[in-house]
């Protein structure tokens, strides 16, 4: 009857798919993909989860296989993922530390959620299989170093590519936490924190605003959770920052940054650094080169970035050609611009991008505007579609914004509009 009930649900997830498309999904053969639907087969563990991410199932397959029984079979039709892997063995979570009861269905929910978003694989469920039967979770060092790698990816790859490799630790990060408590706890948070920021972070770069801002949520809930007085600001700032690209209001923005200053008023300078852009945008340059100038001062007292490496003091001529674009000073924005581009690595393709887009900017304010949109689209043009982020294509739009109306509907105008819709 479990057989039955499973294979029913199969055939119904497999839809209109051919057999052969969803065990190629899965990494099986297809003749085992028939004898699953048909009854004739019990499916393991693994199989299951393969079979939840090849169709999508939400859960569904973990249910229906929960109701068959224990009893495994062989496994001598999987298709192994790698030639290097031996399909002798399936493995099933339930062997793992002696997995039973709470554990063990936790686990299979966790495995469920994960296969059903299509974070994970076939590939991915055996490497964490075996990597979980070393009975060591990962250590604070493994973490750390887990954070630079994903930070490092986020500066110089696509970010749909970041989002993908970083869920998967963010799911694994996930399991370790189910089975930690006291002070490895709270480190765990700190490490949920800085991962859930860089997610935020990349979702923010596809335009996922939705998506961004319920991660932004979750990166200061655990941050808090933390205790940790430094954390709980880089949240907060960080959030304020990559809310000024079309994610939210700048006046929400300031509203952001007053709510991190009730924590602690000591000055931060990524907030102060979001606090200056965000009072450009509102067309207030006097105050925002003010806060550059305080900015400044600090920094000549030896106030610092984070010990995570997410500000760098590159970003302060960043800020002050962004300040200097949005308040129509060209020879301050070209100042500024050189700096960026001579100081930040040719890698960390978003700021070098934005820093050219401020000249195109000052430009089509001062009355270039054929000049200024130009140069947006070209150098748009110039990055491959996976580097064509949201922060680039926003601060693009800013140049068709910064365009006096009676030249909006200059050639070059009309052709970067265009672009950027067919970005949007």
């Amino acid at each position: 009857m479990g057989e039955e009930t499973f294979g029913r649900a199969l055939r119904h997830l497999r839809g209109n798919r051919t057999l052969e498309a969803v065990a190629n999904a899965a990494g099986i053969s297809t003749s085992y993909v028939y004898k699953l639907e048909n009854g004739q087969r019990k499916p393991t563990r693994t199989v299951v989860e393969a079979l939840e991410a090849a169709t999508n199932a939400q859960g569904a397959l973990i249910e229906a296989s929960e109701k068959i029984g224990k009893k495994s079979v062989p496994d001598a039709e999987i298709i192994p993922p790698t030639a290097t892997m031996s399909p002798v063995r399936t493995l099933d979570i339930n062997d793992h530390y002696g997995e039973t009861g709470e554990d063990a269905t936790e686990r299979r929910r966790l495995f469920g959620l994960a296969a059903s978003a299509g974070i994970v694989g076939f590939d991915e469920i055996v490497r964490q299989e075996l990597d979980h039967t070393t009975d060591r979770p990962r250590s604070a060092e493994d973490w750390d170093i887990a954070r630079a790698d994903h930070l490092h990816a986020l500066r110089t790859r696509p970010p749909a590519q970041v989002i993908k490799d970083l869920s998967i630790d963010l799911y694994a990060l996930r399991q370790q936490m189910h089975t930690t408590s006291g002070d490895a706890l709270t480190e765990l948070y700190r490490v949920a924190a800085l991962l859930a920021v860089i997610q935020a972070n990349a979702l923010t770069r596809i335009s996922d605003h939705g998506a961004a801002i319920r991660w932004w949520s979750t990166a200061r809930k655990t941050a808090d959770a933390s205790t940790d007085l430094e954390l709980r600001l880089l949240v907060r700032s960080e959030e304020a920052i990559h809310g000024l690209y079309g994610q939210r209001e700048p006046e929400t923005v300031l509203r952001l940054i007053e709510n991190a200053r009730q924590i602690s008023r000591r000055p931060w300078p990524r907030l102060m650094t979001a606090r200056a852009k965000a009072l450009a945008l509102l067309n207030r340059s006097k105050e925002a080169a003010g806060t550059l100038r305080t900015l400044h001062d600090h920094m000549n007292k030896g106030i610092t970035g984070d010990r995570w490496d997410f500000f760098k003091p590159d970003q302060i001529p960043f800020a002050e050609s962004w300040v200097a674009a949005y308040s129509h000073n060209e020879a301050a924005a070209d100042a500024a611009r050189d700096q960026v581009l001579q100081i930040i690595p040719e890698r960390s393709y978003q700021y070098r991008m934005n820093a050219k887009l401020h000249e195109a900017i000052s430009t089509a304010a001062l009355g270039g505007a054929n000049e200024g949109a130009r140069l947006a689209a070209e150098l748009i043009d110039s990055l491959p579609a996976g580097f064509q982020t949201n922060h680039i294509l926003e601060t693009a739009r800013m140049v068709l914004r910064a365009v006096p109306l009676e030249q909006r509907e200059r050639p070059a105008v009309a052709e970067l509009r265009s672009l950027l819709a067919l970005n949007a």
